[in-house]
């Protein structure tokens, strides 16, 4: 396995990397420049706040754990009120440090796709039968509402043509039929309105109720390409599709619990912070903030718009409508972007002005991936030895995993660690199937197992795995690629781009050179980019993605196991196939 760095040599290097000096960096800079961002991303397990400067680097960051109440196979569900907490004290331990606190001149906000129910007070709404108000937040991966979304998709509604055909249980239609059939009077009757959760980090921020274009375009099935000038007007809802879908009440309201406002990403909204949000963050009142993205889509702003020149990528000289986001954490989001609408089968979108203003997205994406890793390997008897080998040597569980993988390769005499998995295969949908075959029923499977279950064994089972999540993205990007996208760059960002062997695995399976940004955090640059066109200081976010970001390390294919990797992606198509006929044999009644 190797590393192939931006001028085509090669490092037979495995690093994780991580944030560790950052807050040591802090004081020379805070005295040294005089203009900065911050941003704030609301991942799925923590809070996190980063001081962005005017070049993009990040200077300070600061992180808070979040609580998730996980019950059943498929319940998610958080507290808006903790996470609101701990954004004010990520925000606050890093605004402490700023002598001058003028020289924050925006910022932004990102979070993931969670349903938030507000009260008439902008209290929570408990969203189970518990009656918890802290607990008003049904998490992005909840899959409570599978039965409601196979409804609405039986529906064959138009407006399904934008969520590549069919309707995910992720997504907030779903979730509010769910709550509609069985909480009308615990949640339902009670909710004033419903947020997505970047929406919600705003409205506490601002006091403005405005709607992110980001959030209705992409979960609550907003037509945001039929809006009219001035935006913000209901024109992107369509009425036809509440009503047939069972939820006719919503227009009937004038669609008052979703909102009727709306504004594109990084869109300065009302006066800025409010007093006692300044006072909560330690800013100043009237701090423009900027209109929120998804967390996926603030990780695609942060990476995709480098600049290639001098790079040698096949992208070097061609528009950003060439290369792919993959956003990778607990899940992978694969963001494409093109001037016109493409339609792509079990592919979300086309989506108008979701990511970036006035141009369409495609959005695929993996229910699970590093939440697939950690299932697996944790679960594996091997593990806590693996593990206490990390400890000894003071480096983290995957680290210590790479390195076992590149010793049995070593060892075997094989001429790439792929080797170690040839006849040992996962398929990746342990938690459903979100592109491009858009099935939630579909489950994981592995073939190749024996009696063994010593760290060798482990070692192949987590080379497979990686080798599955690059083969669901392969045959996400060439379902993208036959119905009009020309993606040949791949621009990886988030958790799982810090992990060598998974970018490299990528790398060798697609085809494509898999490019890594300069700043490892492109989802908290993505959030203050949002914060930075709210500040006027670019004309558009096109202009500032291009200013604040670049490029870093670049891993490029190896051709030389292409075969190898075909045949395997063979084997990944024929384990879909298998699970579909073992579905028909068992749900066959004769």
């Amino acid at each position: 396995m190797f590393r192939h760095n931006k001028h085509g040599g090669t490092l037979a290097r495995f690093k994780l990397h991580s944030t560790a000096g950052l807050h040591g960096q802090v004081v020379s800079y805070v005295f040294m420049m005089d203009s900065y961002y911050i941003g704030v991303d609301v991942g799925t397990s923590s809070v996190r706040a980063g001081l962005v400067s005017s070049n993009g680097r990040l200077i300070d960051y600061c992180s808070r754990p979040l609580q998730i109440w996980h019950y059943g196979s498929d319940y998610y569900e958080q507290s808006s009120k903790e996470i609101w907490t701990n954004v004010c004290e990520v925000v606050k331990s890093i605004s402490d440090k700023i002598k001058d606190k003028k020289t924050v001149h925006g910022m932004g906000f990102d979070a993931t796709c969670s349903l938030v129910a507000l009260n008439s007070n902008g209290d929570g709404v408990p969203v189970n039968k518990f009656q918890d108000p802290n607990r008003n937040i049904i998490m992005w991966l909840d899959h409570r509402a599978i039965k409601q979304a196979e409804l609405i998709n039986n529906t064959g509604h138009e407006v399904l043509r934008y969520v590549g055909g069919a309707l995910s249980p992720e997504m907030q239609a779903a979730k509010l039929l769910w709550l509609r059939e069985n909480l009308p009077r615990v949640c339902w009757n009670e909710t004033s309105v419903f947020l997505d959760l970047p929406e919600y980090l705003t409205y506490k921020a601002t006091d403005q109720l405005t709607r992110s274009m980001c959030s209705l375009v992409c979960k609550f099935n907003y037509m945001g390409h039929e809006t009219q000038k001035p935006a913000g007007t209901t024109s992107g809802w369509i009425d036809s599709y509440w009503e047939k879908i069972g939820l006719e009440e919503l227009p009937l309201c004038g669609y008052s619990k979703l909102g009727v406002k709306a504004a594109e990403p990084g869109e300065h909204l009302g006066q800025g912070l409010t007093k006692i949000a300044a006072e909560q963050m330690g800013l100043w009142e009237g701090c423009p903030v900027g209109c929120s993205l998804i967390d996926a889509h603030a990780g695609g702003v942060g990476v995709i718009g480098a600049d290639a020149s001098g790079s040698g990528l096949p992208c070097e000289n061609q528009p950003i409508t060439n290369r792919l986001a993959l956003v990778c954490g607990t899940s992978t989001c694969h963001m494409a972007i093109s001037e016109k609408p493409m339609f792509v089968k079990g592919v979300w979108g086309p989506y108008y002005s979701a990511m970036v203003p006035g141009l369409w997205l495609n959005e695929g994406g993996q229910s699970a991936t590093g939440k697939l890793i950690d299932h697996l390997v944790e679960n594996h008897p091997a593990y806590r030895e693996v593990q206490e080998f990390a400890k000894t040597k003071g480096t983290s569980t995957y680290e210590e995993l790479n390195r076992v993988v590149i010793h049995l390769s070593n060892q075997k005499g094989l001429m790439n660690p792929a080797f170690l998995a040839q006849h040992f295969h996962v398929f990746p949908d342990f938690h459903g199937n979100r592109s491009p075959i858009a099935d939630p029923n579909l489950k994981g499977m592995i073939c190749g197992l024996s009696l063994t279950c010593d760290i060798e064994n482990l070692a192949v089972l987590y080379v497979a795995t990686m080798q599955a999540l690059a083969h669901g993205t392969r045959h996400i990007v060439q379902s993208m690629n036959a119905s009009g996208h020309d993606i040949n760059t791949l621009f990886l960002c988030g958790g799982l781009s810090k992990n060598s062997l998974f970018v490299q695995t990528h790398a060798d399976i697609t085809g494509m050179p898999c490019v890594l940004p300069r700043e490892s955090e492109s989802i908290l640059l993505g959030a203050a980019i949002l914060g930075a066109c709210a500040s006027g200081h670019y004309g558009t976010i096109q202009e500032a993605m291009k200013k604040m970001t670049a490029i870093g390390d670049i891993y490029l294919p190896d051709d030389r196991f292409k075969s190898f990797h075909d045949k395997k992606y063979k084997v990944y198509h024929q384990m879909l196939k298998n699970q579909d006929e073992y579905r028909q044999i068992m749900d066959d009644q004769k």
